[in-house]
C-alpha cells in the first residue's frame, strides 16, 4: 500500500474512533443522518408525491432506561442504544408520521396523522406566503389608492390560531409593512388590510381592506445603534472547559452534553455535577430546554385578535437561531458551535455559529467571609464568581430571545432568557396621548404609532433526576407559629416566628403549583438517597422574579390552547413522548394535546421519574422607551443545590 494512501486511512479510522469515543445517545442525527431520512422517504410511496414536504426530521426519543444503562456502563457495550429518526411530512394534503429505522435502513412505522392540529411551517412556505399578496389584483389595488408603491411593501404572513371553527386548511393572515427607506420594517404598517392565505394550495381565500390609517413616519425608527458597538469582555483569558465531539462539555466540577434542533434550538441533557467528597458525578438533569414559546397580543379587534403565537410549536426555536456575532452576543473567549437541521426538501442544512460557550466573570464573589472574632487577626477569604454559558440566540419575527443555560461551580444552574427586538405596533390617526378616548389596547409610543399589549411565556421542559430517576416535588411552606407561655418568666418575649411544613406531592394534581400567594420553597427531591446526617438530598426551583400568568379567561381560545400558562410550575409523571408543552402539533391546536391534557391524567409523582414545567412569563405593557428597539427585558431561574452535597462544594 502506498504511503499517502496509508497515512490517509490511518486518519480516517482516528476520526472515526475519535467519534465513537465522544459519542452520547441523544446526540443530535447528524447531517448524513438527515440524508439517509429523507432519502428512505423519498423512496417511499411519498416520494411519487410533487408536493412532498418535509416538515420535522428529528432524533426520536430514545428509551431513558436503555440511554442512562449505556452512559453508566464502564465498558461500553458495542453497540449503543438503536437510533431511529422520527420524521413528519406533508404529502397529498395529508400529515404523514414515519419511523426510520437508521441501522437498518428501513421504515419502522408509517401512519396518517388524523388528529387537530398541523406541524410548523417551512421557511418556503412562509416565504412564498409574504409575496403572495403583491401579486393579488385586490391588494395591488388598495395599495394603489393609498398612493403607495408596491415596491417599498414588505408582507409578513401570522399563524392564526383556532376559534372554535372546524378548520379544513392550513392558513396564515398576512399583514404588510410599508418600508419607503425605513429597515425597522414592523414599525410601520399599513393597517386594515388582512389577506387570508391557504399555505397548501397558495392562493388567497379570503382578502379584507375595512378601513385606512395613517403610516407612522419612517424618521426616526431606526434601531440601528449610532455608535459603534462596544465590544464586551468577561475577563477570563483562557477557557477552561473542553469539548470532546462538539458535544460533550466538561468544566470545572460539571459534564453535561449539549445538543441541538430545529424546533427547541439549544437541549442541555445529562448534566452532571462532581461530589468534592466522593469524586464522583452525580446526576442532575436528564433533559433541558424551552420547549413553547406563548405570545398573545390583547387586541381584539379584526386586524389582531389572532395574533396569539406559539413560535415553538408553529415554526421552531432552532429554526430562528442567528447566526451569533463575536464581541457582540459572545465575548472573545468564547467557542462556537453549529447546527444542522433538516431543510423542506429533507436535506441537511449547516446552521453556523448558532450556539456560544464560554466563561462568564460575574464581577462579585461565589463566596466570601470576613472574620474579626479571632483575636489579632483579620482572615477574608473567598472565591471569584466564575460561570459557564451556554447560549443561543432566536429572533421570532419582531422579537429577539437571548437564552442562556449558565453552569456554576456551587452546584446550581441559573436559566435566563432575555428579550429584546422591536414592537408590534399598529398604525393610529392619534398623535398625541390627550386625544384618546377609548381602549387602544396599548400605548401611543409615538406619533400615530400604538404598541399593543401581550404577554410573553416561555415554558422550560426540566426532565430533572436528582440523584436517580425516583425523585418527588416537594412544597416547603413557610408557616407563622405563635409562642406560647409568653407570660412565663423563663419563656421568650417573642410572640412570634415562621417554621417549615413539608407536603410532598401525591398526584399531577399536587404538581399544579401558583406561586405568591404563599410563602413557599420548591424542591424537587431523591427520597431513596439522604446526606451523611440524614438530609434528604434535593434540588429546588428559585425564580429570579414573580412570573406571570395568563390572565385570559379559561373560555378564551387562545388559553384553551394554551392552558398550561394558567400556573408558573407544573411536574409531571415522566413519558418520553410528552415534550411540547403545546402539543406536538401546535399550529391550529385545540389544546386536547399538551401539558395541561397530560397532567389532567392525574399520575402518580411520588417517588417517580417526574419532570418539571417552568413558564418563565411577562406582562409587557410597552413603553415609550420600548421604541424604536427595545432595551432587554430579563427572566429566568435557578435550579439550586439544597442538601445535595454534604457541605459547600466551593471549599469540598
Amino acid at each position: 500500500m502506498k504511503r499517502p494512501i496509508l497515512i490517509t486511512l490511518i486518519f480516517l479510522l482516528q476520526c472515526a474512533f475519535n467519534h465513537s469515543l465522544h459519542f452520547h445517545p441523544l446526540d443530535p442525527l447528524t447531517p448524513q443522518e438527515i440524508n439517509k431520512t429523507s432519502s428512505i422517504v423519498k423512496k417511499s410511496h411519498l416520494g411519487k408525491l410533487k408536493d412532498l414536504t418535509f416538515h420535522y426530521l428529528d432524533l426520536e426519543e430514545p428509551n431513558k432506561s436503555h440511554v442512562l444503562k449505556w452512559l453508566s456502563s464502564k465498558n461500553k457495550p458495542p453497540q449503543p442504544p438503536r437510533r431511529r429518526s422520527l420524521v413528519v411530512v406533508r404529502a397529498g394534503g395529508q400529515t404523514h408520521e414515519l419511523i426510520i429505522d437508521l441501522t437498518t435502513s428501513k421504515i419502522a412505522s408509517s401512519r396518517i396523522y388524523t388528529g387537530h392540529g398541523f406541524p410548523s411551517f417551512t421557511f418556503i412556505e412562509l416565504f412564498k406566503a409574504s409575496k403572495l399578496p403583491l401579486t393579488y389584483p385586490s391588494f395591488k389595488k388598495s395599495i394603489l389608492d393609498r398612493s403607495l408603491n408596491i415596491s417599498e411593501v414588505s408582507c409578513i404572513p401570522f399563524t392564526v390560531g383556532w376559534y372554535g371553527e372546524t378548520i379544513t386548511r392550513r392558513e396564515v393572515k398576512a399583514s404588510c409593512f410599508y418600508r419607503d427607506g425605513s429597515v425597522n420594517v414592523f414599525t410601520r404598517p399599513i393597517e386594515g388590510i388582512t389577506v387570508t392565505i391557504d399555505v397548501d394550495s397558495m392562493q388567497v381565500v379570503k382578502y379584507s381592506d375595512r378601513f385606512r390609517k395613517p403610516l407612522p413616519d419612517s424618521k426616526g425608527n431606526d434601531f440601528r445603534t449610532k455608535h459603534k458597538p462596544f465590544p464586551f469582555s468577561c475577563n477570563v483569558s483562557d477557557t477552561g472547559f473542553k469539548i470532546l465531539g462538539n458535544k460533550i462539555i466538561k468544566w470545572a466540577n460539571w459534564k453535561f452534553h449539549v445538543g441541538f434542533t430545529a424546533r427547541a434550538g439549544v437541549t442541555i441533557s445529562t448534566a452532571s455535577v462532581r461530589d468534592p467528597r466522593t469524586r464522583r458525578f452525580r446526576r442532575v438533569m436528564y433533559r433541558g430546554h424551552v420547549s413553547e414559546t406563548f405570545v398573545p397580543y390583547m387586541d381584539p379587534t379584526y386586524e389582531w385578535y389572532f395574533r396569539t403565537f406559539m413560535d415553538i410549536g408553529e415554526f421552531g426555536f432552532g429554526r430562528s437561531a442567528v447566526n451569533l456575532q463575536p464581541l457582540i452576543d459572545c465575548p472573545q473567549n468564547a467557542a462556537f458551535l453549529d447546527g444542522h437541521v433538516a431543510g423542506p426538501d429533507g436535506t441537511a442544512q449547516r446552521m453556523s455559529n448558532v450556539m456560544c460557550v464560554f466563561e462568564k466573570n460575574g464581577y462579585g464573589a461565589s463566596f466570601r467571609h470576613t472574620e474579626i472574632n479571632v483575636p489579632g487577626q483579620v482572615i477574608t477569604s473567598g472565591n471569584a464568581d466564575i460561570s459557564l454559558v451556554v447560549r443561543m440566540v432566536a429572533t421570532l419575527g419582531n422579537y429577539d430571545y437571548i437564552v442562556d443555560w449558565e453552569f456554576k461551580k456551587d452546584g446550581a444552574i441559573r436559566v435566563g432568557v432575555d428579550l429584546t427586538g422591536v414592537l408590534e405596533v399598529k398604525a393610529t390617526s392619534y398623535t398625541s396621548n390627550d386625544q384618546i378616548t377609548e381602549d387602544i389596547h396599548g400605548t401611543l409610543v409615538a406619533k400615530n404609532t400604538i404598541a399593543v399589549n401581550h404577554d410573553h411565556y416561555l415554558t422550560y421542559y426540566l426532565d430533572l433526576d436528582v440523584d436517580g430517576n425516583g425523585n418527588s416535588l416537594v412544597k416547603a411552606k413557610l408557616k407563622t407559629v405563635r409562642v406560647k407561655d409568653v407570660n412565663n418568666k423563663t419563656s421568650s418575649p417573642r410572640k412570634s416566628y415562621w417554621t417549615v411544613v413539608k407536603e410532598t406531592a401525591k398526584t399531577e394534581a399536587d404538581g399544579r403549583v401558583r406561586l405568591g400567594s404563599e410563602p413557599v420553597e420548591l424542591l424537587i427531591v431523591n427520597p431513596q438517597k439522604k446526606t451523611k446526617i440524614g438530609n434528604t438530598v434535593g434540588y429546588r426551583l428559585i425564580p429570579d422574579h414573580l412570573p406571570a400568568t395568563s390572565l385570559l379567561t379559561d373560555d378564551d381560545y387562545p388559553e384553551i390552547r394554551a392552558a398550561y400558562t394558567k400556573y408558573p410550575v407544573w411536574v409531571t409523571a415522566y413519558n418520553r413522548s410528552e415534550r411540547w408543552a403545546g402539543g406536538f402539533y401546535s399550529d391550529r391546536s385545540r389544546g386536547d394535546d399538551g401539558l395541561a391534557a397530560w397532567s389532567s391524567k392525574n399520575r402518580e409523582i411520588e417517588n417517580k421519574d417526574i419532570v418539571m414545567w417552568y413558564n418563565v412569563g411577562f406582562h409587557h405593557i410597552p413603553y415609550q422607551e420600548d421604541f424604536p428597539v427595545m432595551p432587554t427585558l430579563h427572566g429566568g431561574f435557578t435550579l439550586r443545590p439544597s442538601n445535595f452535597f454534604d457541605n459547600d462544594p466551593l471549599i469540598g
